[in-house]
């Protein structure tokens, strides 16, 4: 029962900021008709102004916004490449704010560069791992071979979360050290900044609300684990 419990506490602890993120995007996604420009003329016009030479825009699946440093690329979804929201305009900025991270190698880009794909490996090892116990449970036939891949699985999910977490630095640099200041400069209308920073902010906890849903897996194999 206690696990049960657990489980839920963590389901919950997991989507409240999943949910949180959709809302302030989703109440921020009407349009503006004092912007100047779409998120993807924003986009396109600070990366000239920023001289991030070799960087450029494009579309992308929508709630994918991101920026590849493989391809050196802004993309944006539909919807923020041609709206022009609040929305539209912050997530731009936030994501050439990464871009800027990356043009001017700071070492608070290298975060994501060193961690996400490890995290991203963590995860699908814990995975793998999980799914091999049936396998060891029938070789070995000890309550020890089904206890261990569990137990590994939920190490690997710890070290995935824990390293989630630290790119937030970076996120937060994006938002608030780049992406706010530049919209301060007149982008956004005065009256609409304090909304504007609430999309900064949702943006900026995204990897904050995987680390948190990778905890919810991690409880998920703890229950499993009891039984």
């Amino acid at each position: 029962m206690i696990y049960i419990a657990l489980i839920a506490i963590l389901a919950l602890l997991s989507y409240l900021p999943q949910l949180w993120i959709r809302r302030v995007m989703k109440q921020n996604s009407y349009e503006i008709p004092e912007m100047e420009g779409t998120g993807g003329e924003l986009a396109k016009h600070l990366i000239e102004r920023f001289g991030l030479t070799g960087i450029g825009v494009e579309k992308t699946d929508e709630n994918a916004d991101h920026f590849d440093p493989t391809d050196q690329m802004v993309r944006l979804s539909p919807s923020n490449y041609d709206g022009k929201s609040l929305k539209a305009v912050a997530v731009a900025a936030h994501e050439v704010g990464h871009a800027i991270q990356f043009h001017r190698k700071e070492e608070i880009f290298k975060l994501r560069e060193k961690y996400i794909p490890q995290a991203i490996k963590m995860r699908k090892l814990g995975v793998y791992v999980l799914w091999a116990s049936p396998i060891f449970a029938l070789v070995l036939r000890t309550p020890v071979a089904i206890a261990m891949p569990i137990l590994i699985s939920i190490v690997m999910q710890i070290i995935s979360a824990m390293t989630y977490l630290v790119v937030l630095p970076e996120e937060w640099d994006a938002s608030f050290g780049k992406a706010l200041p530049i919209l301060r400069e007149g982008y956004v209308p005065e009256e609409y900044m304090p909304q504007a920073e609430s999309v900064l902010r949702a943006a900026a906890f995204t990897y904050f609300a995987a680390a948190l849903s990778s905890m919810l897996n991690l409880g998920y194999l703890m229950l499993l684990l009891r039984r």
